[in-house]
């Protein structure tokens, strides 16, 4: 024993030191890689030697050997790039890649990130990036339920990670199922279309009695107090523009308040409204006076707040007379409460009426609506109006009977105005305060965006911001028991655990900020003040060495 193993001793000892000098290096030699977590060794002493002492028992050391080699996790800076893929993770999560066409899973906080030439979001080595599809819905407005519409409104995945590829760079039309459009209507603006005596002439219908399709324009210049046009898309998305006229009608002994009618128009070379008429015959809109006349109602206002609607659409099978009061009914309701109309534009079968199958019907909102809806594919108008007389008009034409006898205009079933709603105030003219469609055309990927949820989103030439994935993010039980790969990649091992995935943002993920990466957490101060000790502690080895030498050729030189 006794020097040959302090020989031993400190050849641990340089042994123990050399290696941590390697580890030294490494840290040092990746402090401008992205993403890259230093390593720390930790020695450990060799189990101790008794030997027997004047007190009994003693114990002398064997020397030191490293106990573990722990990853440093802490938070690296952020260094701001030009490139939108990519990513850098605030706190504890770590991004999933994959090998193409391998179901091997690896970890890595490196997100220099790519879309490759066949769509896929890779790495370096050319391993792509894992995350969720988002949900997108493509409820009608006509038939979704509330609480399905509610659901739209925030972020859902689908489906389990798989990898993020864009295999379609262009984002599909947007058919239009809603028009906002909220107008100041000029109470000094005078009546300036007249309805007669006889039913169809009736001053509530004035604006529609006095289109004319087959003219141009197919309403007198000057024949209205206002109008506001708004650009509507189809299912191909292409642009139709959408007209409301407005004119003031004169009442006598009308108790203070003020009433105007309106009609809803498009083109009427664009209307591709088809309808059954009398033994059998289909009529095309586009070839009567009705053409492009798709609603028609009143507006009631009191002391200039809109506080009445009425809203009357022409029946599928109007006779032979589109424009017949007879032929014109209570417009069917959505289930948000606004009455709908159709243009059929592309001249779709069975889909010429609100309440065919085939139908894309269109909100029309001018800030008032019916209250306390229920759905169960469609509603019906009787349940979204009331006349406040008992009884409903079957058509326009009995409206304006019903007015004759009563006075009071039919209106929204328990309305509620909105906080943006079409008003009647003197304020030196009509003007558009407001007008909204979501409706558009099909557009080109231009540039994609990270959010902090880490949700890829696409911007498109038509204005239009699709999410399209959601990155995953994985956190580990132990972290520190990750082994690593190499190219700044981790695989999970027994020790640490399965990964545990979840979106940016839930709790212990972390955030995922975009155009930016993570910097390589080594501290060269600290590193070089390791390095000094661990040069000391491998020079103090080396001592012991040649003293234990020393010494042994003290005891060789006894036999001389």
């Amino acid at each position: 024993m006794g020097l040959t193993a302090s020989l031993y001793s400190g050849i641990t000892g340089l042994n123990v030191n050399g290696e941590r000098m390697t580890v030294i290096g490494n840290n040092l030699a990746n402090v401008n890689t992205t993403g890259f977590k230093a390593s720390r060794m930790h020695f450990e002493d060799l189990m101790s030697q008794d030997v027997s002492t004047a007190n009994g028992f003693g114990q002398v050391g064997r020397g030191v050997r490293v106990a573990a080699v722990y990853s440093d996790f802490g938070q690296g800076a952020f260094e701001s790039t030009s490139e939108t893929t990519d990513m850098a993770i605030s706190g504890e999560g770590f991004f999933m890649v994959s090998p193409k066409t391998t179901d091997e899973d690896l970890y890595t906080r490196a997100g220099a990130f790519r879309f490759d030439k066949d769509g896929y979001l890779v790495d370096p080595h050319g391993y792509v990036v894992q995350g969720w599809e988002v949900e997108r819905s493509t409820a009608s407005v006509a038939s979704a339920s509330v609480s399905n519409l509610a659901q739209t409104a925030s972020t859902r995945i689908v489906g389990t990670p798989t990898d993020v590829r864009i295999e379609n760079f262009q984002s599909p039309p947007q058919v239009t199922t809603n028009i906002n459009m909220v107008s100041n209507l000029d109470p000094t603006a005078g009546d300036r279309t007249t309805g007669g005596t006889n039913p169809g002439e009736s001053p509530y219908f004035a604006l529609q009695n006095a289109w004319n399709g087959q003219n141009e324009p197919p309403l007198a210049t000057g024949g209205y107090g206002y109008s506001s046009t708004i650009k509507v898309f189809d299912e191909v998305g292409a642009p139709h523009n959408v007209t409301a006229y407005f004119d003031q009608v004169t009442l006598s002994n009308a108790g203070g308040d003020t009433v105007w009618e309106y009609i809803v128009t498009c083109q009427p070379n664009e209307d591709g409204r088809i309808l059954s008429g009398q033994n059998g015959l289909s009529t095309q809109m586009a070839n009567t006076s009705a053409a492009g006349l798709l609603m028609a109602g009143t507006m009631t206002f009191r002391q200039g707040q809109l506080v009445g609607q009425s809203a009357f659409t022409l029946k599928s099978n109007g006779g032979s007379d589109p424009k017949s009061l007879d032929d014109w009914s209570l417009a069917d309701m959505s289930v948000n409460g606004y009455p709908l109309f159709t243009a059929n534009f592309l001249g779709i079968s069975n889909a010429s009426a609100t309440n065919r199958p085939d139908a894309n019907p269109i909100e029309m909102n001018f800030g008032l609506r019916a209250k306390n809806l229920s759905s169960n594919g469609g509603i019906p108008h009787s349940l979204g109006w009331d006349t406040q007389i008992g009884s409903l008009p079957s058509n326009a034409a009995a409206m304006t009977t019903s007015i004759s006898n009563t006075g009071r205009l039919p209106n929204m079933n328990n309305v509620e105005i909105s906080a943006l709603a079409t008003q009647s105030f003197d304020t030196g003219g009509s003007s558009t305060i407001f007008q909204s469609q979501d409706g558009y055309a099909a557009g080109v990927l231009q540039n994609m965006s990270v959010s902090r949820d880490g949700v890829l989103s696409g911007r498109y030439s038509n204005g239009q911001v699709i999410e399209l994935y959601a990155v995953t993010l994985a956190t580990f039980s132990n972290k520190w028991s990750l082994r690593r790969e190499g190219g700044n990649l981790f695989s999970e091992t027994r020790d640490s655990g399965p990964a545990l995935t979840g979106q940016a943002g839930a709790a212990g993920k972390g955030t995922v900020d975009g155009n930016s990466l993570e910097i390589s957490n080594v501290d060269m101060a600290n590193e070089f003040v390791r390095m000094i000790s661990t040069q000391r502690g491998f020079q103090a080895n080396t001592k012991v060495i040649t003293s234990a030498d020393s010494m042994l050729s003290e005891v060789i030189a006894m036999k001389r």
